[in-house]
C-alpha cells in the first residue's frame, strides 16, 4: 500500500467539474482556454467555474428573452432577428452589448414622434360623419 490509495475508488466513474458545479457549460474547456490564452501566468481553480456560471447565466437570459420575442411573432424557431429584438429591448443587455452587431438582426422599429400623424381632440362620441345643422 505504498501511495496507491484505498482501492475503493477504482470502480467509480469520474465526475466532471461542470457536474460538480451544477452547470451545463464546460468548465474544463473554459479552463483550457484561459490557460492557453495567456491571460495570466496562473489561473485559480475557481476562476473557470465562475466564468462558466456567468456565461451560462447570460446565455440563458438571452435565450429566454429571444424565445419570448419568437413567441410574440408566432414562431417556434429563434432566429437572429429575435435575438436582436430581445437584446435591444432589454436595457441592461443593450448596454452590455452596445457595440455588438448581430448578423441578420435588422433594426428596432422606431418612428420619431414628430413624424406620426396628429391626433384630433374630438370626443363627441359619434363615430363617422357628423351632420351639420343650419
Amino acid at each position: 500500500m505504498s501511495g496507491r490509495g484505498k482501492g475503493k475508488t477504482a470502480g467509480k466513474k469520474s465526475v466532471s467539474r461542470s457536474a460538480k458545479a451544477g452547470l451545463q457549460f464546460p468548465v474544463g474547456r473554459i479552463a483550457r482556454y484561459l490557460k492557453k490564452g495567456k491571460y495570466a501566468e496562473r489561473i485559480g481553480a475557481g476562476a473557470p467555474v465562475y466564468l462558466a456560471a456567468v456565461l451560462e447565466y447570460l446565455a440563458a437570459e438571452v435565450l429566454e428573452l429571444a424565445g419570448n420575442a419568437a413567441r410574440d411573432n408566432k414562431k417556434t424557431r429563434i432566429v437572429p432577428r429575435h435575438i436582436q429584438l430581445a437584446v435591444r429591448n432589454d436595457e441592461e443587455l443593450s448596454k452590455l452589448l452596445g457595440n455588438v452587431t448581430i448578423a441578420a438582426g435588422g433594426v428596432l422599429p422606431n418612428i420619431h414622434s414628430v413624424l406620426l400623424p396628429k391626433k384630433t381632440g374630438k370626443k363627441d362620441g359619434a363615430s363617422g360623419s357628423v351632420s351639420q345643422e343650419f
